[in-house]
């Protein structure tokens, strides 16, 4: 395939433009010389992106604004100004790896991208190299498709487990997100392509996202939900942030310049860009002036109120040039800028050799009796139930998803390593699902891409059958299947807790294999946290494969048979039941959604219809409090005492480990790992804190630091450095608007989750120490009353 070399050409043909016209030309002239020879409606076009192409809107084709197709699929780009020498940018999804259309018109080549694993899954690795080297080769492919910004990654808190977007998003725990996600920038941005992290902030559920009023005390904002973010910022330096849809305390997001301006720019240091989501936000001039650069994907009445805004003089033009002086900087750092001539051919079969290993290190071993797993080697025939085992899940839908070209499913990965799989009960499957699926009602809703489509209902085969396969095979894998996505959130019934149907396919399954004094293993192929404790002491085992992206069969297999030893860790908590969960008084998980509803919400969102008449607004809908406040996850489980089915950090081994730490100076704690088992393989060291209780009450315990030894050989130690700053001491005190380490004995607590802890050392504050004064932003407009006052 041909180098594209257009980029250059048009480039070439701006510098002829530039020598006929003697204007300042980007990239020759300073940027101010630029910003000052703009007229307004050019400023504002570099601020409002060229629009997109909805289908399907009110049942119709519904066009907004004007489309440029630089990359077939992008979903957007900015608006070229010629005379000025300024290219136009592409920006595309998403944070499991770039979405553009795989197949174009006119074209026979194919444009596939890889499918890596999900965010949730790549946090479980607890590992910012690999996630670094992850990123690297999702970076490639961005900047080989003609890419100059990603959509990613997502770095929202799991602060209830039925978001429908959790598995893009990384942990309950705002230090794992914010290192995991400085680590996916630092990845992605070697290529010299931009990210957009998202979702600037307090993103926490899907159901009415637009319209959700999060309301929260500036602790809690400051502590759980903006620290990730701050922690990017500061180690990775991202292109760009993308605002979120949502309001906090009454605001919304892409329109507060407190958020956009004090926090990030003044406070953060930040010098990017911050683009709007897709339609977010509803005041332009508002946008422009909390600092939201850029509003995507663009509509023409977007600019126009900006324009009438500054001719009015409620927006100034001082705002107007910061923005457009910022996307100007922006420019100048991409490859379309640079004329770089991308390929279109990244490697895609290397690609996919990262996603597997990175995907079998985050996959999470949950149990695993008397040694059942790995395999043994006389073991080689396979009974496979479940639909999912012949129907894998790479990943979750909407922006979030990728268009592959394969998916490696569970039985392709056995089959691949060389596992007999049994024909009979694959057959049994095949027939099932062909049967499930010619009864689907086909949606000729164009916009049903973006939905997460329902799967085929759980098949629990005949008792004779599973009798005849445990005398004929040697064990059981069964397989559960679980995904989600954009615009709705995930229920109690059938989605968090299993169905009876898949508990009976456990069950018996089990006691079949049993019989024969064989086992039966459990793969649960989801992207969230599901209900385990009322089931998980029935199988031999369990493996949390999550969602591994289009090799995950093949990764799969790797850790059944031994290949890999599993070291991943939970990054979140997973409850005895869903209602143990801080937040789930304030979530709507019995929300009801309104077709007809969301359909018009949809349709005004983009302009193309009138908004729902005005109702009175439902709690958990149009507003959710945030009563748990920063008792998030474990914070809350280890704080209150509260039991669990897995604990935040946990995941077991093929391997056993020990750990000896030691105190640095200062903030250092050194610990040394040996593998007391007899396999190879790593293991996760992580730093919990306990504070003394000052001015204001704090969690049990809080993660502050953490490392991952390299494989170690049986009876092998490593010496791992953990180091925390003494800032992290601190909390937000709101009546001083401070962050104030208190005095006291702080308690270091080193161990392989939060709830297994081997060592503790202790730190001595003598003094009450400030460690920086802020302003006062973001307040709620009310008490918000929470589990804890001080």
């Amino acid at each position: 395939m041909k180098k594209v070399l257009i980029p250059i050409l048009f480039m070439g043909l701006l510098g002829i433009q530039a020598c006929t016209q003697g204007v300042p030309q980007l990239g020759k002239a300073p940027v101010k010389k630029v910003v000052e020879a703009m007229t307004a409606e050019e400023k504002v076009s570099l601020l409002v992106g060229t629009g997109m192409a909805l289908p399907g809107v009110d049942g119709n084709s519904a066009v907004v604004g004007q489309t440029e197709t630089l990359v077939a699929g992008a979903a957007g780009t900015t608006t070229a100004i010629p005379r000025l020498g300024i290219p136009a940018i592409v920006v595309a999804d998403g944070p499991a790896g770039l979405r553009i259309s795989p197949r174009r018109e006119g074209d026979e080549a194919t444009y596939y991208c890889t499918a890596f694993p999900v965010g949730t899954l790549l946090a479980s690795t607890w590992n910012t190299d690999l996630v670094e080297s992850v990123g690297e080769a999702m970076g490639n492919e961005v900047l080989e498709y003609g890419v100059d910004v990603l959509l990613g990654p997502g770095v929202n808190i799991h602060r209830n487990p039925l978001c429908g977007r959790n598995f893009e998003y990384y942990s309950e725990d705002p230090l794992l997100t914010g290192k995991i996600g400085a680590a996916m920038v630092r990845g992605v941005q070697s290529n010299g392509v931009g990210v957009s992290a998202k979702h600037f902030a307090v993103n926490s559920q899907e159901t009415n996202r637009t319209g959700n009023d999060a309301q929260l005390t500036t602790r809690a904002l400051r502590e759980i939900y903006l620290k990730g973010f701050e922690r990017i910022v500061k180690e990775a330096k991202p292109w760009t942030l993308m605002s979120s849809y949502n309001y906090i305390n009454g605001t919304y997001a892409s329109e507060s310049r407190e958020l956009l301006t004090t926090i990030l720019r003044d406070e953060w240091g930040f010098e990017g860009i911050v683009m709007t989501d897709w339609f977010g936000g509803k005041d332009a001039p508002a946008q422009m002036h909390a600092g939201n650069d850029l509003l995507m994907p663009g509509r023409e009445n977007q600019k126009q109120a900006i324009l009438d805004a500054i001719a009015s003089g409620s927006l100034s033009m001082e705002d107007i040039d910061a923005n457009v002086t910022r996307m100007l900087e922006l420019i100048l750092r991409t490859p379309r800028f640079k004329g770089y001539a991308y390929s279109n051919e990244p490697d895609l079969t290397a690609h996919a050799e990262v996603t597997r290993r990175s995907a079998a290190e985050g996959m999470i071993l949950l149990e695993n009796k008397n040694g059942t797993l790995p395999l043994d080697d006389n073991i080689t025939r396979i009974a496979a139930f479940g639909t999912t085992s012949y129907d894998f899940i790479a990943g979750g839908t909407g922006s979030g998803d990728v268009n592959e070209a394969y998916t490696v499913s569970l039985s392709e990965g056995l089959t691949n390593a060389l596992y007999a799989l049994d024909e009979e009960i694959a057959a049994v499957y095949a027939t099932y699902k062909a049967a499930e699926e010619a009864k689907r009602p086909q949606s000729d809703n164009p916009m049903a891409q973006f939905f997460n489509q329902a799967r085929i209902p759980e098949f629990l085969p005949e008792s004779s059958l599973l009798l005849k396969k445990a005398k004929e095979t040697d064990v059981a894998l069964i397989t559960i299947g679980r995904n989600s996505g954009e615009f709705t959130d995930r229920k109690i019934e059938a989605d968090f807790e299993l169905t009876a149907t898949e508990k009976a396919l456990i069950r018996q399954v089990t006691d079949a294999f049993h019989r024969e004094g064989k086992k039966a293993v459990v793969v649960l192929n989801i992207g969230g946290v599901i209900e385990t404790a009322s089931w998980k002491n029935i199988p031999d085992a369990i493996l949390l494969a999550w969602q591994g992206g289009q090799e995950g069969g093949n990764s799969v297999a790797d850790i059944l048979s031994g290949v890999v030893n599993p070291s991943g860790k939970l990054p979140m908590s997973f409850p005895v039941h869903y209602l143990d969960h801080a937040s789930s008084a304030n979530f709507p998980y019995d929300y009801a959604l309104d077709p007809v509803q969301m359909a018009a919400s949809l349709s005004a969102l983009v302009g193309a219809g009138e908004a729902p008449a005005q109702k009175e607004p439902v709690k958990n809908v149009d507003y959710t409090v945030y009563e748990e406040d920063i008792f998030v996850g474990y914070r809350y489980f280890d704080t209150f005492g509260k039991a669990v089915s897995y604990p935040f950090g946990y995941g077991l081994s093929y391997a056993s480990f020990d750990c000896k730490a030691e105190l640095g100076q200062g903030t250092t704690v050194s610990v040394t790992v040996t593998n007391t088992g007899s396999r190879p393989g790593k293991e996760v060291v992580q730093l919990y804190v306990s504070a003394p209780q000052g001015d204001y009450f704090r969690p049990e315990k809080e993660l502050k630091a953490f490392a991952k030894t390299q494989i170690l050989e049986p009876g092998a130690s490593e010496t791992l450095t953990l180091t925390f700053d003494g800032a992290d001491l601190a909390s937000f005190h709101e009546k001083e608007n401070a962050w104030i380490v208190d005095p006291g004995t702080y308690r270091l607590r080193i161990g392989f989750s939060s709830a297994d802890i081997r060592q503790e050392l202790s730190l001595e504050q003598t003094e009450r120490q400030v460690v920086e004064e802020v302003q006062p932003v973001l307040m709620p407009a009310r008490e918000i009353a929470t589990l804890v006052r001080p």
